[in-house]
């Protein structure tokens, strides 16, 4: 791994603890504004939170794939500086967004509230990444797995839906105000598939290498998946416009097609439990929790959207705090737990000391669990809310919120402790990843290459046999 990718990492796990932070100080702000509006008000927080979010799911992911696609394909990095570039562009950024921020300047729209300007910087960012990522993507077998076109068309989707994004800025689509609301909120749904394509072809290919079994990312079942997958991409914005006047077919057939977006990685992930033998399993343990983390979410998740997909129960959760659940069961219990599977391994967190190992199981243990108590306190206080507002018909906003701020109360201090757990578990991921060596570019073929990627493979040739080296409990 070069240092300029070593810092990328660092930096994406940097985005993870600042968007936790942001969001926990937020939830207090919140509750206590005659306090917080003195030195971090909630209209300043939120931007922080939600940006920082952001760039930790785009980052991690683009991160990860510019690590995996030297061993994807077959090659060394032969744009060495214009992946330099994009990491340094990228980064620098970022670092100005947050410096707008703390200056209270804003701007733009929804996830992109800093100034327009900067929108130009990180166009240009996203250009040096996709020519360093299609250069080496000529070089391609015939016939690439799946997880090769996931990455691609996750990359190509994020550059159309981001100048989608973009498009208030010319004065036609600013003269009106629900052709602006509706192309900014339909970029925003299709942004999430994109980076979706992303970081599930991230969980394909970690799970392709655990397992040694390339077939799991070729066969006719996962590619329908993959074509299911970029038909939500393409076409699940619909409920996201659910309020703008239109007609009511595109919101029932956006939303159908939304909901089998989560049985895509169900479906992946049972596949790959099904052909990991228990010695493997071992082997990468806790990268395998991860993974099965993100399972259990995605189950929770599809659950509490089956519900919301009910018009009758809609009626009451829409613009609730239940619709802020299902946001954060996806961004923290889906795609940051594949995230960190990822991340963890390519640091090989399953062959750190035992005291390293100790202190990550704790606090994946203690996010876990926090984030259960976080979720359902998001659920349990958008019900108080729909129920009061559209049973009960309580119009003063005070009154109506009375009973759901003593809920918001367990929610805030169960954010605290989920920054907690996360903080243990970036902290040990930034030192074993401060502690590996760079390697040169021209070496990484040799070096970490797919036998360099996969222990097990390692592991296997040299002894003729594989052993775990974690003992199950």
């Amino acid at each position: 791994m070069s240092k300029s990718l070593q810092l990328y990492f660092a930096f994406s796990l940097a985005m993870l603890l600042l968007a936790l932070f942001f969001g926990a100080v937020a939830a207090f702000a919140f509750l206590y504004p005659e306090f917080y509006n003195k030195y971090l008000p909630f209209y300043q927080l939120r931007p922080m939170h939600v940006s920082s979010a952001l760039f930790w799911i785009i980052s991690g992911a683009t991160a990860g794939i510019l690590f995996y696609k030297k061993a994807a394909f077959d090659t060394t990095n032969s744009q060495p500086r214009v992946e330099k570039t994009f990491i340094y562009l990228w980064m620098g950024t970022v670092v100005v967004v947050f410096i707008f921020y703390a200056f209270k300047k804003f701007g733009g729209r929804e996830y992109w509230e800093f100034p327009p300007f900067l929108g130009l910087a990180i166009l240009a960012a996203w250009l040096f990444l996709m020519y360093s990522y299609y250069t080496s993507w000529t070089k391609r077998k015939k016939k690439p797995p799946l997880y090769v076109w996931m990455w691609s068309t996750g990359i190509l989707f994020f550059l159309i839906t981001f100048i989608e994004q973009n498009l208030y800025q010319l004065t036609w689509f600013r003269q009106s105000f629900l052709r602006e609301i509706t192309v900014q909120w339909k970029s925003n749904g299709a942004m999430v598939g994109a980076w979706n394509q992303m970081i599930y072809g991230t969980s394909l290919y970690i799970m392709v290498k655990m397992s040694g079994d390339e077939q799991i990312a070729r066969g006719r079942k996962t590619y329908f998946f993959y074509f299911l997958g970029l038909t939500n991409l393409m076409f699940n914005w619909g409920h996201h416009i659910y309020n703008v006047p239109g007609a009511s077919w595109i919101r029932h057939v956006s939303y159908a097609i939304s909901m089998t977006e989560w049985l895509i990685l169900i479906s992946i992930i049972q596949g790959f439990k099904a052909k990991l033998t228990e010695q493997r399993k071992y082997r990468h343990l806790l990268s395998y929790r991860f993974l099965i983390a993100s399972e259990y979410w995605i189950l929770l998740n599809l659950l509490l959207a089956l519900f919301m997909s009910i018009p009758a129960v809609n009626r009451y959760t829409h613009g609730t705090h239940i619709t802020v659940a299902h946001a954060m069961g996806a961004t923290i219990g889906i795609n940051t737990m594949i995230l960190l599977a990822s991340i963890g391994y390519i640091i090989k967190i399953d062959r750190l000391n035992v005291a390293r190992k100790k202190y990550i199981t704790i606090g994946f243990i203690t996010s876990q669990a926090s984030l259960l108590v976080f979720w359902l306190s998001l659920i349990t206080a958008g019900i108080l809310k729909g129920y009061r507002d559209v049973a009960l018909h309580i119009t003063p906003f005070q009154e109506m919120m009375r009973p759901v701020i003593s809920v918001l109360h367990v929610f805030a201090i169960a954010g605290v402790v989920l920054f907690a757990g996360m903080a243990l578990i970036v902290f040990n991921y930034i030192k074993a990843l401060a502690q590996m060596k760079p390697t040169h570019e021209k070496r990484f073929a040799k070096n970490e290459g797919l036998i360099g990627l996969n222990p097990i493979l390692n592991n296997s040739s040299k002894t003729g046999n594989v052993k775990p080296i974690v003992k199950p409990t």
